[in-house]
């Protein structure tokens, strides 16, 4: 991921998360988007 930071080692950046919430996403629809991650994830 070009050195950028990961949610857990997984392939999500933490600049995708935070892009999504800054967008208006719930954290349901992130979670539908994203099924592997936890609500822990994007809190």
């Amino acid at each position: 991921m070009g050195g950028k930071l990961c949610i857990r080692g997984m392939r999500v950046t933490d600049g995708t998360v935070v892009g999504l919430m800054a967008a208006g996403r719930t954290n349901e629809e992130i979670l539908r988007e994203y099924p592997y991650l936890k609500v822990a994830d994007i809190a």
